[in-house]
């Protein structure tokens, strides 16, 4: 059976001060809406007819939001160099933005990223109450965490690849779409690191880009991924007039993508070919974890289309003729909260004792090389699997810069284009109020104090290393 062709365009939804909704299969989202519509037009010769209009962006739900929809009036401010604003652009100028996470370049990056990481509210959800301890927290953790971070970036060539492979995929979307007459620019925005969102985002304002798509690195979403990214680029738009004007369309997830779908089963048909027996390996796919909380407590669809991911690859896979065993487990679980199970180092134990002797892992969240596939699964994983008494291993390689892959994402682009719709964002006077800047500065102050004890404090850092891998 096929794969859909489709990426998910997020769906136009409608707030007032008397009702709310949410995005479909999440029960917290902050919208972006529309506030004029645009004429849309594609390049590609197929296009979509049933793209779905409107922006939706993730953020948890709060009470005291005032839904009422506005337009974004204001003076636009550029550059020196920049005279001309969006509404007065001649030409139009498409552009696409490619959110990912972000790693460290060198090992003096190492902790400095993960204060940025574990800084984000959508990686540690604290309740509302304690939410002037999260930069405190952060520090802490990360001071910690960094030695043996460190470690793990050492024993793959001391930084992170994942900037140089990001900006291998931006210039190879770029040509594609140059093959398909669809010119666009391409820039790269990390989440955690170098360069930030807020670098993207200050660079398409000054090239005058007039329709925008945000494109996720993420096949599947997550509160934690796209959803996170998803936010910043909320606050930015928020804060400017000129951004909350510009058509933008965003591809939620593109799991479904039957490019993606096929460009997933051969790798993974060509990596069979070296084992012994092919038809005897179990396809292990190796997907990152969330904590459990969010899919029960926050709507994060991450668990649903994963599986639903695994089913369509599989398919695909038995259309070919290949019928191997499979199993899916979730890796890099962090801390004392239930994350979703199976456990990857837990599943390839009990595989192990169950007599199999021939596996492939598959890093299926995954589409880049990064820490996670080079250290964690090629080199941990590895090793667990045959102490555990697996003979044969494989490791799928990501996706990078695979011909096929790269295409789909381009006709993606192409897809989504006639989505773009100028936006603009509610009125959120809870939020002004939590940016009081006196305020701020008290809670920040206490919370560096209690963090400064707790540093201090040999249980709790022993108990931090306990539960901090």
């Amino acid at each position: 059976m096929g794969a859909a062709s489709s990426s998910r365009i997020l769906p136009h939804m409608t707030f007032n001060q008397n009702s709310a909704s949410v995005c479909p299969r999440a029960k917290s989202m902050l919208t972006f809406f529309n506030t004029s519509q645009v004429s849309a037009h594609s390049n590609s010769k197929n296009e979509k007819s049933s793209v779905a209009r409107g922006l939706c962006l993730s953020r948890p739900v709060q009470k005291d939001l005032d839904w009422r929809m506005f337009s974004s009036v204001g003076v636009c401010i550029y550059p020196s160099d920049e005279l001309e604003s969006y509404s007065h652009a001649t030409e139009e100028k498409i552009g696409v933005i490619l959110l990912n996470l972000g790693g460290p370049e060198t090992l003096h990056d190492v902790q400095p990223f993960l204060f940025n990481l574990f800084a984000d509210p959508d990686i540690i959800r604290l309740p509302r109450l304690f939410r002037f301890l999260q930069r405190p927290l952060a520090q802490l953790i990360s001071v910690l965490r960094a030695p043996k971070s460190k470690e793990g970036y050492a024993a793959i060539g001391g930084g992170s690849p994942l900037r140089k492979i990001t900006d291998e995929q931006a210039n190879a979307i770029k040509l594609a779409l140059e093959t398909k007459e669809v010119p666009a620019n391409v820039y790269v925005a990390m989440r955690y690191w170098h360069p930030f969102t807020e670098e993207a985002v200050h660079q398409i304002k000054r090239d005058r880009i007039t329709r925008l798509v945000v494109l996720p690195l993420y096949p599947q979403y997550s509160i934690s991924t796209t959803g996170s990214s998803l936010r910043v680029l909320r606050d930015l738009f928020r804060d400017d007039a000129c951004l909350s004007r510009l058509p933008v369309a965003i591809i939620q997830s593109w799991y479904k993508r039957e490019g993606y779908i096929k460009s997933m089963a051969d790798l993974i048909e060509k990596e069979l070919q070296f084992f012994p027996d092919p038809e005897e390996a179990m396809i292990f796919f190796s997907a990152h974890g969330v904590p459990v909380s969010y899919v029960e407590d926050a709507g994060d669809p991450y668990k649903d289309q994963m599986e639903e991911c695994i089913f369509l690859i599989m398919q695909e896979l038995k259309s070919r003729g290949i019928n191997n065993d499979h199993t899916l487990a979730f890796q890099s679980r962090v801390g004392p909260v239930e994350w979703l199970k199976p456990y990857t180092d837990e599943v390839l134990v009990e595989l192990g004792k169950q007599g199999v002797k021939s596996l492939l892992a598959v890093p299926v969240s995954f589409v880049s090389e990064h820490i996670e596939t080079l250290e964690e699964i090629d080199m941990e994983y590895k090793e667990l699997a045959l102490e555990s008494g697996i003979v044969n291993w494989g490791r799928v390689p990501a996706l990078n810069c695979t011909p096929s892959f790269i295409t789909d994402l381009a006709d993606a682009v192409i897809e989504a284009l006639p989505s773009a719709m100028a936006i603009s964002t509610s009125n959120t006077t809870s939020e002004e109020a939590e940016n009081d800047i006196v305020g701020y500065a008290i809670k920040l102050l206490f919370g560096s104090i209690l963090a400064f004890i707790l540093l201090l404090s040999p249980k709790v850092i022993l108990a931090f290393r306990n539960y901090i891998p």
